[in-house]
């Protein structure tokens, strides 16, 4: 009976270190950072990875990420310095550097998160504000998102708080400012484009009246020089003409015939009304072109 008693208490001895062991130990991982807290007190923060040590009971473990954390800030508007509204689209990325201030002042991710957008809307504010439209959209976007980080980061130090990077994702203005400054591009493109096109109509008149002025005198001086050298060569054709017609005048009578003949004989159904014997057929009776004699006239009978 004794024995049976000694060995229950035996097994609730040996139960309750095993769960005082198991209390006093915990584990930290290589992405996270423990805050040991003590009845209510920190005692003290463990940063490395490995197996660590704990009062059982007393103390309490909190795991706090010590990763690079996003914090994402829903669109706000700004107005810039040349009083434009703009819709800037930014976010975060820090991470949680003193565990012990960060619990103290915060005490989780989450609060931490409603904190920083707090304190990241009044930065875009505070340093859009200061610049204007242009600065934000294209000339200085680097520059301002380093200002803003720096601020940023500043601030977040009293919630041990590192600020790591701010970039602006997006800065627009207001939809219907957009459709606004859209129309009065497109009206402005427009006029330009209709300014280029009378520009070009007029560059083309010009271009075509010169080309047309050019073209007249072109052919008014080739006309000139081809009325010039058709008289030179209808000159060298009588000319030619004259001394042929001088050195044999049969030859010549002959030539003409037959280019009148050629010209006006043609089988386009030329048609004439002439006598037989008219001198215009004179070689047709006689090869030579000369009257044929008259037929002797019969002698009288007795």
């Amino acid at each position: 009976m004794k024995s049976g008693i000694a060995g229950i208490v035996s097994l609730f001895v040996v139960l309750v270190a095993v769960v005082i062991g198991y209390s006093s130990i915990f584990t930290v991982s290589q992405t996270e950072q423990v805050l040991l807290v003590r009845l209510g007190e920190p005692v003290r923060v463990v940063t490395e990875p490995g197996l660590n040590f704990k009062a059982p009971f007393i103390d309490t473990v909190i795991s706090i990420d010590k990763r690079i954390l996003d914090l994402e800030n829903p669109a706000q508007e700004v107005i810039a310095s040349d009083q434009k509204r703009l819709v800037v689209d930014a976010f975060a990325r820090y991470r949680i550097k003193d565990a012990l201030r960060f619990y103290q002042s915060v005490g989780s991710v989450q609060a931490a998160n409603i904190q920083l957008t707090t304190l990241l809307n009044a930065a875009l504010r505070r340093v859009l504000g200061e610049v204007t439209f242009i600065n934000v959209v294209r000339d200085e976007r680097d520059v301002l998102m380093s200002r803003i980080q720096k601020q940023l980061d500043r601030e977040a130090a009293a919630y041990g708080i590192t600020v790591v990077d701010v970039r602006i994702r997006r800065a627009d203005l207001p939809e219907q400012n957009s459709q606004a400054v859209y129309q009065r591009m497109q009206t402005e493109r427009q006029r330009e484009a209709a300014e280029f096109r009378a520009q070009g109509g007029q560059k083309a008149q010009e271009i075509r009246s010169r080309a047309d002025r050019e073209a007249t005198v072109i052919i008014a001086e080739a006309n000139s020089q081809a009325e010039q050298i058709r008289g030179e060569g209808d000159g060298e054709r009588n000319r030619l003409f004259a001394e042929a017609y001088g050195k044999d005048a049969d030859f010549f009578a002959f030539y003409r015939a037959m280019a009148a003949y050629e010209a006006s004989l043609k089988s386009n159904d030329t048609r004439f009304l002439l006598r037989p014997d008219s001198e215009f057929f004179r070689y047709f009776a006689n090869p030579t072109g000369k009257p044929a004699p008259a037929p002797a006239s019969p002698a009288p009978q007795r």
